[in-house]
């Protein structure tokens, strides 16, 4: 198992070189997401309208944070199960998305996927989300305010 350091906008060429079990720090930016704003996503590509960010390369967690407390750029960032976001995680995956942060086992077809695009799923520790949050320099919400904390965020 090896250690990396891996800044988001060379996620894909590092997607490569990474094992399961190995150790990452990501740096740069990541979009949170989860099963509501998947939803609307999925509702923009069937429109064929542009996408809140640029899916080529991003990385996605799928986390709703919980309110941000004063002095930091996040509330509690804890990741959601990725289990419930299979049903969107290939068709994004074709698109381009890099690599997907998120928690629990993927189907099949989203390993398939992951496997045929080059990407990477990279599991986050359930209950730490107080602790990641305190690694994020900056958030803002990019797409679906009125989701509140399941809208898409850029941190």
């Amino acid at each position: 198992m090896a250690l990396y350091h891996i800044n988001t906008k060379n996620i894909k060429a590092a997607a490569q070189t990474l094992n399961a079990g190995d150790t990452v720090y990501l740096s740069g930016i990541v979009y949170t997401s989860r099963d509501a704003a998947h939803k609307r996503i999925f509702e923009l590509i069937n429109k064929g309208a542009a996408l809140p960010y640029d899916i080529n390369g991003a990385v996605q967690y799928f986390a709703g944070p919980t309110p941000t407390p004063k002095g930091l750029a996040i509330g509690s960032c804890g990741p959601t199960t990725s289990s419930r976001m299979d049903f969107f995680s290939p068709k994004l995956l074709d698109m381009g998305l890099g690599a997907m942060i998120g928690k629990g086992p993927r189907s099949d077809e989203v390993c398939k996927a992951i496997i045929r695009n080059g990407s990477v799923y990279f599991c986050a520790v359930g209950g730490a989300g107080a602790l990641a949050s305190k690694c994020i320099k900056s958030c803002e919400v990019i797409a679906f305010s009125e989701l509140g904390c399941e809208s898409v965020k850029k941190a």
